[in-house]
């Protein structure tokens, strides 16, 4: 008889939880709080935009895309029918350029891929030539740190960079203030929305040197994009897939408790269409957020874990990064793939989604005059934008005239105006961000995050759990899971997917295949110095880059 397997949580990780565990004989039941699969990954249909029976305009918690360096989830993608294009892995399409804006100045514009024509070759030359105002000391000293990341073993960089903050290790204070804005505050605010200073100095060195790498070595993009609403080209896609294997997905069903007893998880208490029931199974998969996993975690639970306790501990360790998506009545491509408006207050990325999606026509969306969709992601909620006010005081309708002005002021640069407030048809803004009335103050604007992002912050990996626990039918499959990749993205939560489920096939004695996992990319060129490396930090030897000591 099959072994039953309750997954709580329906985001990425727990429909790769449910996606490989069906495909090995388990029989699985998903419980999803919201009426949509896929959490964070999902695009959401935008209520009452739908008109002349057009439907309703696709909104999203915030763009997504897909690195070149990510491999698990690639490789789900692929076991995902989808029509007579195969799988779903064929809706991902190449990016081909990176843009950097500033205010009052052009913009950097970098290629992401490894060069393919003369064209791509022009653009990569000529990025190097823009003033930036970074000195070549400047450039030097970053390229030197990139070095020591590639050159370092695993243990160095899980010792001595894990402790150390990426503002220090690139010792930001010592250069000038491009350096720091483009380098230090730049990169961390656009990549994780975390602050250099806080930011673990192995996650973000890992990252950024797999990035690095993915540019430089043939093949395809650094940076892939959906060629459609997410829903519609993945996640829908998908949920058929599963449902078609046997998979039970419970929509609008609340975990409320995971309740264990003597060691062991007896059962989930679970709310769905009203009814509250206690749902048994002999495994438990935990695929939910930090936030909520945070609040779930009972006294008796860490009798039989203590270490779940750093849970509660990681909890404190979010940022706030959503989306606000604007609808135009033309389209407006500012570059093939994404751009970081660098100079802005509230840290925005943006991505122009039309030119990626070919094969569905806006007209059938909305009123029928969107032409493009301009995607927006929030990074920095702290810091005050042009009105004095930062996104967390400010109300709805001030986030957006905010975000737009600060983008505009980003992109209509020497004469041009990429953005024209006429062209703007409508907004929509992350339904996450819930604003309320504060009963001390009576203030309608205070606001809360339903889904916060997870940042890496120094010397945290010690309190991350594994996909395992010590309660021996409760696993975890979530972006807080210690992964190699080490980041909170859709990515780490399918790794971590795919770690519980072989911890879980372990469990049960059956006979089935192990879930692929996969390292980062270590260039094979610099194998020797990584060797090189490990041997001297055994001995307790500092990193020195070079094969031979003198």
């Amino acid at each position: 008889m099959a072994k039953k397997v309750a997954v709580l949580g329906g985001g990425v990780g727990g429909m790769t939880a449910a996606h490989e565990l069906i495909e090995r004989g388990f029989e699985v039941d998903v419980y999803e709080m919201k009426p949509i699969p896929g959490g964070k990954a999902r695009s959401i249909s935008v209520p009452n935009t739908g008109e002349g029976g057009r439907k309703n305009l696709p909104g999203e918690h915030g763009f997504r895309f897909f690195p070149r360096f990510y491999r698990h989830i690639p490789d789900t993608m692929k076991r995902i029918p989808y029509g007579d294009r195969g799988s779903v892995l064929e809706n991902l399409v190449d990016t081909t350029r990176l843009e950097m804006t500033r205010y009052g100045e052009p913009p950097l514009v970098q290629i992401t891929r490894f060069p393919r024509s003369l064209g791509d070759i022009k653009v990569f030359i000529k990025s190097f030539f823009n003033n930036l105002g970074l000195s070549d000391a400047d450039l030097e000293f970053f390229g030197d740190r990139i070095w020591q990341i590639l050159t370092s073993c695993g243990a160095r960089r899980l010792d001595e960079y894990e402790r150390l903050g990426w503002w220090d290790y690139v010792e930001a204070d010592r250069h000038s203030a491009a350096y720091q804005t483009f380098l230090a505050h730049g990169i961390t605010r656009s990549l994780v929305a975390a602050k250099a200073n806080l930011a673990s100095t192995k996650t973000i060195g890992d990252i950024l040197v797999q990035l690095f790498i993915d540019i430089g070595e043939p093949g395809t993009s650094a940076d892939r994009v959906l060629c459609g609403p997410t829903n519609d080209v993945w996640i829908s896609p998908w949920l058929t897939y599963l449902t078609s294997r046997g998979v039970r997905y419970h929509l609008g069903a609340n975990v409320a408790s995971i309740n264990c007893q003597d060691g062991l998880v007896r059962s989930a208490t679970v709310t769905e269409g009203g009814v509250t029931t206690d749902v048994t199974a002999d495994y438990y998969v935990a695929a939910l957020p930090i936030e909520v996993m945070s609040g779930l975690v009972t006294p008796e639970m860490l009798k039989g874990d203590p270490t779940l306790a750093n849970i509660q501990t990681l909890h404190g360790n979010v940022e706030w990064m959503n989306g606000l998506q604007f609808y135009l009545k033309e389209a407006v491509p500012i570059v093939h793939g994404h751009a970081n408006h660098i100079d802005t207050q509230w840290a925005l990325t943006s991505i122009s989604q039309a030119q990626f999606w070919p094969r569905f026509d806006l007209s059938g969306y909305g009123d029928g005059t969107v032409k493009d969709i301009l995607s927006v992601d929030i990074s920095d909620w702290d810091t005050p934008g042009f009105s004095g006010k930062t996104a967390r005081e400010s109300t709805k309708d001030e986030i957006q005239k905010e975000v737009w002005e600060q983008i505009k002021k980003s992109v209509n640069v020497g004469g041009a105006e990429v953005l024209k407030d006429e062209s703007l048809r409508t907004w929509f803004m992350d339904p996450d961000i819930v604003f309320f009335v504060n009963p001390n103050d009576g203030d309608p604007q205070q606001k809360t995050n339903r889904e916060p992002l997870l940042v890496n912050l120094v010397d945290t990996w010690q309190l991350r759990p594994d996909a395992y626990t010590r309660i021996p039918n409760l696993f975890l499959a979530s972006d807080y899971v210690r992964t190699y990749t080490d980041l909170a993205t859709m990515e780490a939560a399918n790794e971590a997917a795919r770690r519980a489920v072989n911890a879980i096939v372990d469990a049960a004695g059956v006979h089935a295949s192990s879930c692929s996992v996969w390292n980062l990319h270590e260039p094979d060129l610099l194998a020797l110095f990584r060797v090189h490396d490990k041997d001297r930090y055994a001995k307790g030897l500092p990193w020195n880059g070079r094969l031979l000591s003198f």
